[in-house]
């Protein structure tokens, strides 16, 4: 055996086996955080963990640089069991600015990793961070385990023989750091070093820069000698057999839909305009034109919706998405949808509001606004994802019920589940159940609005049919021609029937995904992208003995008729939503249950921690 390969045999044996470990990466938004935590994402989904992340940006274009209104970070949880959650803390802080620690340091539990960039820690930045001294120096880190490296200096040291400007020598400084938590966490270098050149294959010099800083990063780690005591290894999950991939909630979307067309065996048309956190829904659609995909990016919201509505007429798979304001904007629209009765899916990427409100920031503030946010009585049918993978399978669901009771749908995500990523398991695309889907062709006795007495859906006619000729409108209709009618027991009559259409739709409901005992002391509800952490902190208090039982809902209208049997049968209800109380408002009213909330606004996600405190205070 060669010296060398003695050398790295022996740093392998020091390794030390982790179970599961959080680490996040946080800089200037111009640092490039948001592509490092990615990369390391892929290396942990590569080397077999199950991940959970939380990226987290800023809303402005481009704060002032070093600002802490212009921090950026990424966390990462993997682990070699479940990663649930991105974490509720991190046990490794990478800081490549004295702002990034400010905004980020709390978080940083006693005894955890920090890695410093001492490179940033100039005068005029900690002056922009808020800080009089240097906090490096001062004992304000003396409670964790500090690794001062100028990365910026030794990321320019490893470009010196490039023509890079210094100005790009610095850009360059992400990969110096992936790379040293590369060696860190016993990642395999030549597989990144293969994605680099890769992705950055048509700038050829920025592809070398980036390869540089990253090996430099890497051998760093193995050389120096303070980085010997801290190389972990984390084993891989035990997954079920089959092909996974690394997918975000707005990616699994987009796949959903795309599947969606494929088993109606329909085209789809995608209108929207672009908004934080919903644009990349447009950008991942576009990228599938030939599975028979039409994307459409429109001049305001109000154009969305109605180029949607159109093609929802014509007989295509029809979607539009926004987020909250842009949902606002739609509202007309969508109550015209829901009078014509056509099969339309409105996809709703919450994010922290109101107004333009926090964009880049989740939140489950529309509940209400997609429930209740249309003149007159205009119930629709609502459903909400709860993981980024889950996504997928919600996406097909929303347009199996478009198409079935020939109605709007709302399908609800979040800002946590858009950008947020896990492992997903690629379905047996045969074992995936069609979409029944077809247009009335025979015109005797023909009525616009003649039902099918099961599902109460009008037929779904494509315009120009021979003998189908018809219009539809957003005036109220006769309850069989479609002509339009002011009778006032008619517009009772069609009232009664909208809503009852809706109703039924909970006979697709199926049984709610619930975790823990059938019957005890306190049922943990929840909605959304808050399932991680709802379900975690319920099989915690299980572990430790108590009668606490988890139940999670996709469908949030109708709400079926199981949920209020769940709910008597434990002594106290807890509603954990990341608003002021939406979803308890509505099982209070509805089950006359005394829910109780917990409620945070912060534009954050959960932490387990937080949920098990609630518990514990109600038992």
């Amino acid at each position: 055996m060669s010296t060398t390969a003695e050398s790295r045999e022996s740093q392998k044996a020091s390794r030390t086996r982790v179970d599961n470990v959080v680490v996040r990466f946080a800089g200037d938004s111009g640092d490039g955080m948001q592509l490092t935590g990615t990369e390391f994402t892929k290396a942990a989904a590569t080397a077999g963990n199950d991940i959970a992340t939380l990226p987290d940006f800023p809303a402005e274009i481009r704060a002032p640089a070093g600002s802490l209104a212009g921090v950026s970070g990424f966390q990462v949880h993997f682990a070699s069991g479940a990663a649930q959650t991105p974490g509720d803390e991190p046990d490794v802080l990478v800081a490549m600015n004295p702002a990034a620690l400010r905004a980020n340091l709390a978080d940083l539990p006693e005894g955890g990793i920090l890695i410093a960039n001492i490179g940033a820690f100039t005068k005029p930045n900690l002056k922009k961070a808020g800080y009089d001294e240097n906090p490096l120096e001062n004992g304000t880190v003396d409670r964790y385990r500090v690794y001062a490296v100028d990365i910026s200096k030794l990321t320019t040291a490893a470009l010196d023989e490039t023509d890079l400007s210094s100005k790009e020598k610095a850009r360059c400084k992400n990969f110096f750091a992936l790379g040293l938590m590369f060696w860190m966490y016993s990642r395999d270098p030549q597989r990144e070093v293969a994605h680099i050149e890769a992705k950055f294959a048509s700038k050829p010099r920025l592809a070398d820069a980036n390869a540089r800083a990253f090996k430099a990063g890497y051998y760093y780690g193995e050389t120096a000698e303070v980085f010997q005591d801290v190389v972990y290894e984390v084993e891989p999950a035990a997954f079920e057999p089959g092909v996974y991939r690394n997918i975000s909630g707005n990616e699994a979307l987009a796949l959903g839909l795309v599947a969606a067309g494929q088993l109606a065996d329909k085209p789809v048309f995608y209108s929207g305009y672009p908004i934080t956190p919903a644009s990349t829904l447009l950008h991942s659609l576009s990228g599938y034109k030939h599975y028979g995909v039409t994307t459409f990016q429109a001049e305001d919201e109000i154009a969305g919706v109605g180029a949607a509505i159109g093609a929802a007429y014509g007989g295509h798979i029809a979607v539009t998405a926004s987020s909250g304001p842009g949902i606002a904007l739609k509202a007309e629209g969508v109550g015209l949808a829901a009078m014509t009765e056509v099969p339309l899916v409105i996809v709703d990427v919450q994010r922290g509001g109101p107004s333009t409100g926090l964009p880049t920031k989740t939140e489950q503030s529309d509940l209400l606004q997609v429930l209740f946010g249309r003149n007159g009585e205009c119930p629709l049918p609502v459903l909400a994802a709860s993981t980024p993978s889950d996504a997928f399978d919600t996406a097909i669901e929303a347009v199996r019920i478009a198409i079935t009771y020939v109605t709007p749908v709302v399908l609800l995500s979040d800002g946590y589940i858009a950008n947020g990523a896990e492992p997903w398991r690629l379905p047996d695309v045969s074992s995936l159940p069609a979409i029944a889907s077809s247009h009335r062709r025979d015109p005797e006795g023909f009525q616009v609005y003649q039902r099918d007495p099961e599902t109460l859906a009008r037929d779904w006619v494509v315009p120009g049919t021979p003998g189908l000729e018809h219009r539809i409108g957003g005036l109220e209709k006769d309850a069989l021609t479609g002509n339009v009618s002011y009778d006032p027991l008619n517009h009772e009559r069609m009232t009664h029937v909208r809503s009852e259409k809706v109703e039924r739709v909970a006979r697709e409901i199926g049984p709610l995904a619930h975790t823990g005992p059938d019957e005890g002391d306190v049922l943990v509800v929840g909605w959304g992208g808050t399932y991680g952490a709802l379900r975690q902190a319920a099989q915690e208090m299980q572990r430790r003995g108590h009668r606490v039982a988890h139940t999670h809902l996709r469908y949030m209208n109708p709400l079926g008729e199981e949920l209020g049997e769940r709910l008597s049968r434990f002594r106290r209800v807890l509603v954990p939503e990341l608003n002021m109380g939406q979803l308890r408002l509505l099982i209070r009213a509805r089950y006359l249950v005394d829910a109780i909330g917990f409620n945070k606004v912060q534009g954050q996600p959960f932490k387990v921690s937080e949920v098990v405190d609630a518990i514990s205070d109600l038992l």
